[in-house]
């Protein structure tokens, strides 16, 4: 039997403009920048439309991503569209969570604004991310165990493309390991912080100190959880995968491959631009993906 999944991009798709067409266009996604601005005390229209630098920041970007593909998520369902299962990566899973009604939209965008907080206060000087292409998982996975100092995976993206986080020493250490053992190349990334690294241990545990006043309610629909790549099957886990999620692998290549195994077939992503189904398209050709980021692909979508 066929099974579709709805799948949330991650910071660094956001841009200027994201999910604009949509709040123009139809009330019910207005009404979801308007919840997530008073959840989070900020003007969301503001800070997702208008030039401003803020959009970059991390505490910034991950409620104003949220924001984009909540109000994207609630044009789909307003016109019928269910899936069978749901995962984001990293924080694509907040979209994920809401999708399988396990958060309230309310509390998921009080909890991505804290997160976004917590996550740039945490981070420390020194740290470094750095993609790593061309190089199979476990040579990788041996340059930064051999390596001194903090560096370990931050995504496991997709067949040939793995990020490593850490202390900048270390990652670059571990990078010329990798380029030793074969990686076509290193590319350093452009952000802020070591981000899925130990070294943010601490905005977990913040984290997990503003989860304790959040229900977690039951699955309308299950979902795969980045550290574990599995279904999450205990709502009672939840927040503990979230508070480690902050901290630990993103897991994505083998979170598709779950589902994929699972039968799922096609994949929606939904959210600011193309990077999800650039991965799916490394994972696995033969499911059908596709990726709604704007309101003419919503229109091509639904009228299907």
């Amino acid at each position: 039997m066929a099974k579709r999944a709805f799948i949330f991009p991650g910071q660094g798709a956001q841009y200027l403009g994201m999910a604009k067409e949509f709040y123009e266009q139809m009330p019910v996604c207005r009404e979801v920048f308007e919840i997530a601005s008073k959840a989070s005390e900020l003007d969301i229209a503001a800070l997702c439309f208008e030039e401003n630098e803020k959009i970059n920041i991390t505490e910034y970007t991950q409620i104003c991503m949220l924001t984009a593909e909540a109000a994207i998520l609630k044009a789909l369902e307003d016109a019928g569209q269910r899936p069978d299962v749901a995962a984001g990566l990293s924080l694509g899973e907040y979209g994920a969570l809401i999708a399988a009604g396990v958060l309230d939209m309310q509390d998921a965008f009080r909890l991505v604004r804290a997160r976004g907080i917590y996550m740039q206060e945490a981070v420390p000087v020194g740290g470094a991310m750095t993609a790593v292409l061309g190089l199979d998982a476990a040579a990788i996975e041996a340059a930064c165990e051999t390596t001194e100092g903090v560096v370990s995976i931050a995504n496991y993206n997709c067949p040939g493309q793995i990020v490593i986080t850490g202390e900048a020493a270390a990652v670059a250490a571990a990078a010329d390991k990798c380029k030793e053992a074969g990686a076509k190349r290193c590319v350093p990334l452009n952000v802020s912080g070591p981000f899925h690294s130990k070294m943010l241990s601490g905005a977990g545990e913040k984290l997990g100190r503003h989860l304790e006043g959040v229900t977690i309610r039951d699955y309308t629909i299950p979902y795969v959880a980045n550290v574990t790549a599995d279904y999450v099957t205990d709502k009672d886990n939840v927040k503990e995968l979230l508070i480690r999620q902050v901290s630990s692998s993103v897991r994505w290549q083998q979170s598709v491959e779950r589902m994929i195994a699972d039968g799922v077939d096609e994949f929606v992503e939904i959210g600011p631009g193309r990077t999800l189904t650039g991965f799916m398209k490394k994972i696995n050709r033969d499911v059908a993906v596709s990726n709604i980021d704007k309101m003419e692909d919503f229109e091509k979508y639904v009228g299907r």
